[in-house]
This record gives C-alpha cells, sequence and structure tokens, in this order.
C-alpha cells in the first residue's frame, strides 16, 4: 500500500521557502586563528534546499528574504541568480557603517581528528527585521506554490520571524501548498530570543500549519518539548530513538504527515557513516549507510531536505523519496560550500546503488 502523500500537482513554483541568506567564510582546512585567505559560499538552511532542488533537480523555486544594497548583498543576491532561485526580497539600505547586514557564518572544514569550528557575526541582520506584512503573500501563492518551507534558525533571528513565518505557513496553507518546517534547534540563537521555553512555544505554533517536519530526536526534543526516548539508540545510525518519538510528536501534533532525518555516525571529520530515515504516515522508510570522505560536512543535511522534498514533488514512492534525500546529502558532502554540484542523474545513480568507478 503506498503512503504518498498528497501534493498539488501544478504551480508557477515548485518549491518556495522563507529565511535568511548569509555568507559563509570559509579558509578550508586552515583554523581563522592562523588563515590569511578564505573563499566565500552563500548559504542559509532554506535557500539552500531552494538552490538545491533548482539547481540539481530542474525544479522551479523561489526564496523569500531580506536583502541588502551593498556590495555583500550584490554578491549574495548574484549567487541566487546563479542557482536558479527566484528571489522576493525586501530591501533595505544600508548606512555604510552599522547596516543592516547581511549576516556572516565563520566554518573552518577541520580535518581528521580536528573538528570544524562554526562562529557567527548576524549583528544588525537584515533578516531579524523582517516581519508580518513585509511579502504580499497572496499575490506570491495566488500564482500557485506547490509546497512551501521555513526553518528554527529563521524563527529563532528576533520576535518578528515567528510571526512572519506563522503568517506565510497559513497563506501556504489557504492556497493549497504542502508545508515543511526544518526545526533546526540552535540553542546558541535561542538563548539571546527568550530561551529554551520560548522556544519550545514559538515553534509550537508554527508547526501547527506544517505537514513535514525534518529534524533528529534532539531537535524534537528541545524544539518541541516532547519527552526523550525511553530506548536509548546503540549508534547515531540506529533509528530507534528517533522513530520511539513519533507517538509523542504525533499525540501534539496530529496533523503532521511526515516526519525525515539524517543518520550520521562522525568517526572524524574526513570519514562519516551516513544514512537516512523518515516516518510517513505511519509507516518508517529508512536508506541504506554508506561511508563518506567528506571534504565540507556544511549543507549535508539541507542537500537530504532537497532529495526528499524533490522525490516527494516528482511523486516517487517514500522510499526512494529518502533514497534519493540520502544520495544527494552524500554527495553533497564531497563538493566545497553550502550547496549542490551534483546532477540528477548523479543522484538517481546512488540512490539506486551506484559506484564511484570513473564515468567515461
Amino acid at each position: 500500500m503506498s503512503t504518498k502523500m498528497k501534493i498539488k500537482s501544478d504551480g508557477a513554483l515548485d518549491f518556495l521557502s522563507l529565511g535568511a541568506l548569509v555568507h559563509r567564510l570559509d579558509p578550508g582546512i586552515i583554523p581563522f586563528r592562523k588563515a590569511t585567505e578564505c573563499k566565500i559560499h552563500v548559504s542559509g538552511g532554506e535557500f539552500n534546499v531552494a538552490a538545491n532542488l533548482a539547481d540539481c533537480f530542474g525544479m522551479r523555486t523561489g526564496i523569500a528574504s531580506a536583502m541588502v544594497e551593498y556590495p555583500i548583498g550584490d554578491l549574495i543576491a548574484e549567487r541566487v541568480r546563479a542557482m536558479g532561485v527566484r528571489p522576493f526580497y525586501k530591501k533595505f539600505k544600508h548606512d555604510g557603517v552599522n547596516g543592516p547586514n547581511m549576516a556572516a557564518v565563520y566554518s573552518d572544514q577541520g580535518h581528521g581528528v580536528r573538528a570544524p569550528v562554526v562562529f557567527y557575526n548576524r549583528c544588525n541582520e537584515a533578516a531579524g527585521l523582517l516581519k508580518p506584512g513585509d511579502f504580499d503573500w497572496k499575490k506570491i501563492f495566488g500564482e500557485g506554490v506547490r509546497w512551501f518551507h521555513s526553518g528554527g534558525i529563521f524563527a529563532a533571528l528576533s520576535q518578528t520571524t515567528p510571526e512572519l513565518i506563522i503568517e506565510a505557513m497559513q497563506a501556504a496553507k489557504a492556497a493549497g501548498a504542502t508545508t515543511s518546517f526544518d526545526l533546526n534547534y540552535r540553542a546558541k540563537l535561542w538563548n539571546i530570543q527568550g530561551g529554551h521555553d520560548r522556544a519550545v512555544a514559538i515553534l509550537d505554533k508554527i508547526v501547527k500549519n506544517v505537514d513535514v517536519l525534518v529534524g533528529n530526536e534532539e531537535d524534537l526534543q528541545m524544539g518541541l518539548g516532547i519527552p526523550g526516548p525511553d530506548v536509548h539508540s546503540k549508534s547515531k545510525l540506529d533509528p530507534s530513538a528517533f522513530l520511539s518519538m513519533m507517538k509523542n510528536v504525533t499525540k501534539k501534533h496530529p496533523h503532521v504527515q511526515a516526519v525525515a532525518t539524517t543518520l550520521r555516525e562522525v568517526h572524524t571529520t574526513n570519514h562519516h557513516s551516513w544514512s537516512a530515515v523518515a516516518w510517513i504516515h505511519g509507516t518508517t522508510h529508512q536508506a541504506p549507510t554508506c561511508e563518506l570522505d567528506v571534504i565540507d560536512r556544511v549543507g549535508g543535511g539541507d542537500g537530504f531536505a532537497g532529495g526528499f522534498i524533490y522525490g516527494l514533488l516528482s511523486g516517487a514512492e517514500p522510499d526512494d523519496a529518502v533514497k534519493l534525500g540520502w544520495a544527494h546529502g552524500a554527495l553533497l558532502t564531497t563538493f566545497p560550500g553550502d550547496t549542490t554540484m551534483a546532477t540528477v542523474d548523479q543522484v538517481k545513480a546512488f540512490a539506486q546503488g551506484g559506484s564511484a568507478r570513473i564515468q567515461r
């Protein structure tokens, strides 16, 4: 019996996300305290999914976000265009000194036994100034949107971003779009926005409008305030801790149709074991486990989300959708940067058991 989700079949956009655009400074394997140069990657959890769906999977996608009119904003806007994502911007002027700014993320790649180190500068971030009323959702969704997505990092940016997410989610639901939310619980961000109790209260309001959740057992516990599992995982690849929470998730949010997460065992910075699992309409679907030789782990989870959502949007069976997400997330870790460089043929081949033999 198929457990396929019912998803709107047409629209001007297959996928629209709402979130912050950021730029990540990457000195490679050199830690920042010794760095002399770095690469710039354009990123943002919600944007990454839209970019992956457009560039790899050929889907029509968009991003609703803040954009500052200054050179860093120009750099980011160029990358959004290059990835084939349609922008819907609330524009801000930079005062030449204090902002508002496009957020910066600093992240070296680590190597071997040395883990990557990530830190932020989100001071006076334009995305945190976004509020209800900044986007004409009636017009945007009136063109037809099949799937709408946002995430917990954006929700944690300010007092106004959660209300904007709820406004957009409600407009999406009214227009017949499927909605998804990546919990992405970040204690550092919530600690300066009222702490854990406020996070649970805010995310509860958002998830009332969500069909598909992305997040591991820690995200579910911390973000939704759901008690932890009685069964402890034997390893990070054991889905039992995640799956044991589904009863509590659906008890609190019975409208949620699917919950999905990656499963990752980190042996060293450059060697991970990788799998994924999804709960869809009460049925479990798990991907195989593979061994990854990692170049850059940032964005792997967004890579999974993009492939998984592509599978569902394209009408694949749930088992195949999970494998597509798993395969795309795995491939994404073999590229530098936060967004995809894979082709859909590569993803499908790996999802079906392909190997790393040379392609001639």
